[in-house]
């Protein structure tokens, strides 16, 4: 029986910006659909190092791992996985549900990036706020989630009215494909707020979007109560340690979408599957990181927070807690 070493082909070690970072089993088929292997992984995130450094860094990120490629099972990896060599740098976080903490990976330069894939590292999913200060965020993230029945066509209708809204407040959105069937608008953010406050904000912003798209968009809690043919904004996605990909991100299915970043003027045109990990190399060497300038358009959250004690005086109901943490790290 061939050993697995000389199945997947012998490691190769990469000099990614001074740094060796070593591939082991390099020809392992991460992708199927097109047989893109554990090494196409690796040079995908290089193609678009800049753009997956600058979504990352100073982060706290989960990571979602595939020992198996995309096809096996998915492993949530909070805490930096073991064997990281001594460059690979963490930030400690504290799950007081559980009363543990959990030294996750912190990526501060391409090589971390490189060797989490090494690690079997697909998609990275970082928390919305830095290692200087982790419990105040400094990113909002608006999330356009469609229902199962809502068709893309709603999605980019919601997008618009964000973006209406944002331009009204003086905010500067920055949209990407989520990877998956929805859009994403980051928002840079003063870290001046906790997460709960960060959260009312986001459901004060959500509610407008629905007072002008009532019939297309939602923001009701409970998935079962929702209309499935509605795009709901899942303010849910600010809370503490909730967390979704990051641009440039990888997904874990098997043509290798990426969580892309677009400009306004794409999302008509634009569909989730035409962004994967054989398209973006050339769209990045052409475009850029399209979200370069994302730390230089800093909005003060305070407005969303007059929204949202507005909307709480006139008898809007709180949404219930969500947990302090997804799961126990």
């Amino acid at each position: 029986m061939a050993s697995r070493k000389g199945e997947f082909g012998e490691p190769v070690v990469l000099d990614v910006d001074g740094f060796d970072v070593r591939v082991s089993s390099p020809g392992r088929v991460y992708f199927p659909a097109r047989g893109e292997t554990k090494l196409d992984l690796v040079q995908y995130y290089l193609s678009v190092g800049d753009g997956i450094v600058n979504a990352l860094r100073e982060r706290p990120c989960m990571l979602h791992r595939f020992p198996d490629g995309v096809a096996g099972a998915k492993v949530h990896q909070k805490r930096l996985p073991r064997g990281a060599p001594p460059w690979v740098e963490t930030v400690r976080l504290h799950f007081p549900r559980y009363g543990l903490h959990a030294d996750e990976l912190c990526v501060t330069r391409l090589a971390d990036v490189a060797w989490a894939c090494q690690m079997s590292t697909v998609e990275f999913h970082p928390w919305n706020s830095r290692r200087a200060d982790t419990e105040q965020p400094d990113e909002w993230r608006i999330d356009l989630d469609p229902m199962p029945d809502a068709p893309f066509s709603k999605v980019r209708r919601a997008a618009h009215v964000a973006h209406e809204v944002l331009d009204e407040l003086g905010a500067v959105g920055w949209p990407k494909t989520s990877g998956g069937h929805g859009l994403h608008v980051y928002v840079r953010i003063a870290p001046e707020h906790g997460f709960t406050d960060v959260r009312r904000a986001a459901l004060a912003f959500a509610r407008e979007v629905e007072r002008r798209l009532p019939d297309e968009v939602t923001t009701t809690w409970w998935r079962k109560d929702r209309d499935p043919a509605a795009v709901f904004v899942d303010y849910n996605q600010n809370a503490r340690d909730h967390t979704i990909a990051a641009a440039y991100s990888v997904r874990g299915n098997e043509i290798g979408t990426v969580s892309a970043p677009l400009r306004w003027s794409e999302v008509d045109d634009a569909e989730p599957d035409d962004f994967t990990i054989a398209t973006m190399p050339a769209r990045f060497a052409e475009l850029g990181d399209l979200h370069a300038g994302i730390d230089d358009a800093v909005f003060d959250i305070s407005p969303l927070l007059e929204w949202a004690e507005r909307d709480e005086a006139a008898g809007a109901e709180p949404p219930p807690e969500p947990e302090d943490d997804t799961g126990k790290p």
